[in-house]
């Protein structure tokens, strides 16, 4: 039997970004998003991707059209479910009371309460039984991640294959609402930068965008070419000063080379090294979760090594090891 536990909002926005050669949303196994709200609340508007989970005779209706067993991530969300303990909920749910509404039926409500789980909750004790990965519980529900990641609300239920393929996934979060990790064709993206609310560049790439040009406050291009001996040791004091006091000045800041997976994830992994006084282990392991396609090349892993040595003034991982 599988686990039920929690996923932050920004997990599951990293879950809808991921990348192989198209969005990993196309994988027909690679997510399975369940709203157990009313159809009401989820005609209104849901998270892209997500099946409404419908109910008969009180119980929950397994989706038939996902195999469980084989999906990577199964995420469930309620309307704003915080804890996977017990709640303090009505008897009647919302959508049996819809459901009456539209049938015209005249029936008196329960208002009697009791300790229950919440929907999410609820169901995902359910699914643990039918998946071999863990179930994940929205922490926050909805409402949450609605409200961080408006622009992944929608009123859309069917997907087809090739809307899913043209799906254009947006910069991976490092650090919520503050570091984000793209390409250059994200870091050319008006509505990207308008919703994320990009406010500074690090461009560790040959290529320019049209954002902040001639702004050396909020724009730091690092020209590096993608080679197998890249050198970027000599710029990570200045790439890591010059984000920490970004965050500092409240500014989000966008890290990105041609395709974000090698230098520019190099850097971020340099600054989470820097700004959190990690080894480059644990920093690693942060962005993998967060990326899991990053993959710098061993010249740059190297140069992560000797800024490590920098840092903590001895080499505290072992990259002959594979920290992939």
């Amino acid at each position: 039997m599988a686990d039920l536990i929690f996923c932050e909002p920004t997990e599951l926005y990293n879950i809808l970004n991921q990348v192989s050669k198209l969005s990993r949303l196309a994988e027909p196994n690679y997510l399975c998003l369940l709203d157990v709200r009313s159809k009401r609340q989820y005609d209104e508007s849901h998270v892209i991707t997500a099946l409404r989970v419908k109910k008969r005779d009180h119980q929950y209706l397994i989706p038939e059209s996902v195999d469980l067993e084989c999906v990577r991530y199964c995420i469930v969300y309620d309307s704003n479910t915080s804890s996977l303990e017990l709640s303090v909920r009505r008897w009647q749910d919302e959508e049996e009371e819809e459901e009456e509404e539209e049938e015209g039926k005249e029936k008196d409500k329960e208002e009697d309460t009791e300790l229950l789980p919440g929907p999410a909750v609820e169901f995902g004790q359910i699914l643990i039984h039918f998946t071999r990965q863990p179930v994940y519980v929205l922490r926050g529900g909805y409402e949450c991640f609605s409200g961080m990641y408006h622009f992944f609300r929608t009123q859309k239920i069917i997907w087809m294959p090739q809307e899913l393929d043209a799906f254009q996934p947006y910069p991976i979060e490092i650090l919520p609402g503050k570091v984000f990790l793209g390409k250059i064709s994200q870091a050319c993206n008006a509505k990207m930068h308008k919703d994320l609310k990009i406010k500074a560049h690090v461009n560790i790439s040959l290529e320019t965008t049209p954002y902040f040009v001639g702004n050396a406050d909020k724009l730091l291009h690092v020209k590096v070419e993608d080679t197998p001996d890249s050198i970027l040791f000599p710029f990570l004091r200045h790439i890591c000063h010059f984000m920490e006091l970004h965050l500092r000045l409240g500014s989000v800041i966008l890290v990105f080379s041609t395709r974000g997976i090698s230098r520019s994830a190099a850097a971020v992994v340099a600054f989470l090294m820097h700004y959190n006084e990690e080894t480059l282990k644990r920093s690693w392991a942060h962005v993998k979760k967060c990326k899991t396609n990053m993959r710098p090349n061993r010249a740059l892993v190297a140069q992560l090594l000797e800024w490590e040595r920098v840092l903590h003034g001895e080499y505290l991982t072992d990259i002959s090891e594979p920290i992939y």
